[in-house]
């Protein structure tokens, strides 16, 4: 049987499924037997800090709020890499980005003179899910290419609203210089395209209204999906840098433009989950909220907080790479609590898949784990490590609470250089998540025990070329 009849036949049986479920037919066996719907709403540059429900003390996020008491806040839940394009193809293939050749230390991440992208052999989790029958969308920053063969629509979506790259590129010459532009930004100084699949449909796209086009674009394929699966993959472009907001908006909120933008984010989130209740799809759809690496502190008030942990974006340490996390689910994930078990975003691509009925690709390593059992039944979580990459080099690794530093390296500013520890920094997390406090000296054993657990993953890793480092093509 063909892949297309496959998807036609089990897009007729969901349809047919919602229609006897919306008359009250068959109610209890329709919800049992039809796949979930899938959204994973992807912030970027958020901190660990930055929500009421993690603990800002200015920031007002009702609906992140009540959807953490509905359904499942994930206190050690990690992003692959702490950048933009790194960790976004960590989620979207469910594997470390030193696989794939998504990562370098020469470019940090792609720009709009990159000729590379997200390769051909990559199985996206929008491929996955479309292969098991959905409906699939991306709504946001996409920054894994923009060439035609790298956009979301060749690689597993139906459809593609947003931008494709980081809102600060493309400046534009006439722009204030420096981080002038940043300060009191305006949409025009960043001459980025917003983009309708693969056509511009706007340049420079209109930062001010793009969190709120995001969410009409959104609430929109949910009521036209609304009787079969889908999977909504939803990449805001905020809180990065430049920011904006809409009118409504605008000195709302009592942290200032940081927290305007995180407001209307949240009203983003609010929306989404208003659909998915109004539509009768709440009780049989998915919704995972995170972020794709820490905060950019470089900013000052223009970035946000990582809370309790060190530093933020661009580095290694907890504040970089541990995300505010909340999994919704109604009726099926229990509703007000919080887990310490650990997880990553690669696991969401393993988790979809497996609620889905598919399986992982068996011919490639594949970093995601299943945590459905640990979302669903509270069962302890299948990972037992956190891998944390800058560029190419594996700096340190997480095995239960412990943390070894091999080497260490500051984000943007003041002493870059990269500095290697022999023995490790030791830190164990569960007591020290700020990072504070060097325990190596009193455990040699973990010592061993963690460079034993790297030199392991080491091993599993096949050098690829870069995508980062590809210049575009003069012709």
């Amino acid at each position: 049987m063909g892949r297309l009849t496959v998807v036609v036949r089990e897009r007729w049986i969901a349809a047919v499924c919602g229609v006897l479920m919306s008359c009250g037919v068959v109610r209890g066996v329709a919800a049992e037997s039809t796949k979930p719907n899938i959204i994973v709403v992807f912030c970027d540059d958020l901190g660990y800090g930055d929500l009421g429900c993690f603990g800002h003390p200015t920031i007002h996020t009702p609906h992140l709020d009540r959807m953490a008491a509905e359904g499942l806040k994930l206190t050690q839940f990690y992003s692959a890499a702490p950048v933009c394009t790194p960790s976004r193809a960590a989620l979207m293939t469910g594997r470390l980005p030193i696989r794939s050749g998504m990562c370098s230390d020469k470019r940090r991440v792609l720009f709009p003179d990159s000729g590379g992208g997200i390769p051909d052999s990559e199985i996206t989790l929008a491929e996955a899910l479309r292969q098991q029958g959905y409906a699939t969308a991306c709504v946001g920053k996409w920054h894994l290419g923009h060439l035609p063969q790298f956009l979301p629509t060749s690689n597993g979506f139906d459809s593609y609203f947003g931008i494709p790259y980081s809102n600060d590129m493309d400046r534009i010459a006439e722009a204030p210089k420096g981080r002038e532009s940043f300060w009191k930004p305006e949409s025009r100084y960043w001459n980025v395209p917003l983009m309708r699949n693969e056509k511009e449909l706007e340049r420079p796209a209109d930062q001010t209204t793009i969190t709120r086009r995001y969410t009409e674009e959104a609430v929109q394929f949910i009521k036209e999906h609304r009787e079969e699966p889908f999977f909504l993959y939803m990449p805001h472009s905020m809180p990065h840098v430049p920011l904006f907001r809409s009118d409504a908006f605008a000195e709302t909120s009592r942290r200032g433009l940081y927290g305007d933008v995180i407001e209307e984010i949240d009203w983003s989130v609010g929306q989404v989950l208003d659909a998915l209740r109004t539509h009768g799809l709440d009780s049989n759809t998915i919704v995972w909220f995170t972020s794709d690496n820490g905060p950019w502190l470089t900013f000052k008030d223009h970035g946000g907080s990582a809370g309790l942990l060190k530093d933020g974006k661009g580095t290694t340490w907890e504040g970089g790479m541990r995300e505010p996390t909340l999994v919704w689910w109604p009726g099926t994930i229990a509703a007000g609590r919080a887990s310490a078990e650990l997880g990553t975003t690669m696991d969401i691509y393993a988790t979809s898949l497996t609620l889905a009925g598919g399986s992982l690709p068996a011919d490639r390593v594949m970093d995601g784990v299943d945590l459905a059992p640990t979302l669903l039944h509270q069962q302890p979580s299948p990972r037992t490590e956190v891998l944390y990459y800058r560029g190419t080099r594996l700096m340190a690794i997480r095995k239960g609470p412990w943390k070894a530093h091999f080497m260490t390296q500051e984000s943007y500013t003041g002493n870059n250089e990269l500095v290697q520890h022999d023995p490790p920094v030791l830190h164990n997390l569960e007591v020290d998540p700020g990072e504070q406090w060097d325990v190596a000296a009193d455990h040699p054993e973990v010592i061993t025990m963690l460079t034993e657990a790297a030199a392991a993953h080491a091993a599993t890793v096949e050098p690829v070329p870069s995508q980062l480092e590809i210049p575009l093509s003069k012709k």
